[in-house]
């Protein structure tokens, strides 16, 4: 079973397809008498493009919660406006309800596409494509003039984000609520909605068996840390 999720908001359909492209940026360069050697470099960013469904009944959506097209398009017509990232999240669970492996990114919305056909009816199919975004800050240069005359020069390291794009993760011991897990390892309790989001399928498929409150979290539960 796959889940999509783009900004918290999860697709009401599943994608047929993901493409995901690591662009490489090795540089191939000839020395002198020595020939071809390959300068290895940090890959570029990832690319993501796939298609998706926006039914304009309920009757195959998939999702907990029906939504019309409308509602979808507006996000994506925010996300492209608002010139800021979000995440873009990707949950597999197996049949036996077991987690496979998570795509959890912060990307970009670069851009998208709304076609309308008439074999598919009044649905209407979106082509997204995104780029991965990798968080960075300018450094700050002092620069002050010493006692003999000279100049010093200081250089301001920018703060770290919490933003990890490729999350870490964490095992739930005894005792340890989402609030608790939350300010922790993101630094500020009130987040728990985003350790929420993060980790949405493999809590609601636990809370739906039991019953428990949406923010209930097991001993054992592997979560990952946005």
């Amino acid at each position: 079973m796959y889940r999509f999720y783009i900004d918290e908001t999860e697709l009401p359909v599943a994608p047929g397809a993901l493409n995901l492209k690591i662009r490489g940026a090795n540089k191939t360069l000839t020395l002198i008498n020595d020939g071809e050697i390959n300068l290895l470099k940090i890959p570029g960013l990832t690319e993501i493009n796939f298609d998706f469904l926006l039914p304009m009944s309920e009757g195959y959506s998939f999702c907990g919660e029906y939504r019309r097209p409308e509602y979808y398009l507006a996000k994506l017509e925010r996300l492209m406006t608002g010139r800021v990232p979000f995440r873009f999240i990707v949950s597999r669970i197996s049949p036996n309800g077991r987690r496979l492996f998570d795509t959890n990114m912060l990307v970009s919305l670069e851009d998208y596409e709304v076609s309308e056909k008439a074999e598919t009816g009044p649905d209407i199919t979106v082509s997204v494509k995104l780029k991965q975004y990798r968080p960075y800050a300018t450094k700050l240069l002092t620069v002050e003039e010493t006692a003999d005359g000279g100049y010093a020069v200081s250089v301001d390291q920018p703060r770290e984000t919490p933003d990890r794009p490729n999350g870490s993760r964490h095992n739930v011991t005894n005792g340890e609520c989402l609030w608790g897990i939350a300010k922790k390892f993101m630094g500020d309790g009130a987040k728990y909605k985003d350790l929420y989001y993060a980790n949405k399928v493999l809590m609601d498929t636990a809370n739906d068996r039991t019953g428990n409150p949406w923010y209930t979290v097991y001993p054992g539960q592997e979560l990952i840390i946005p």
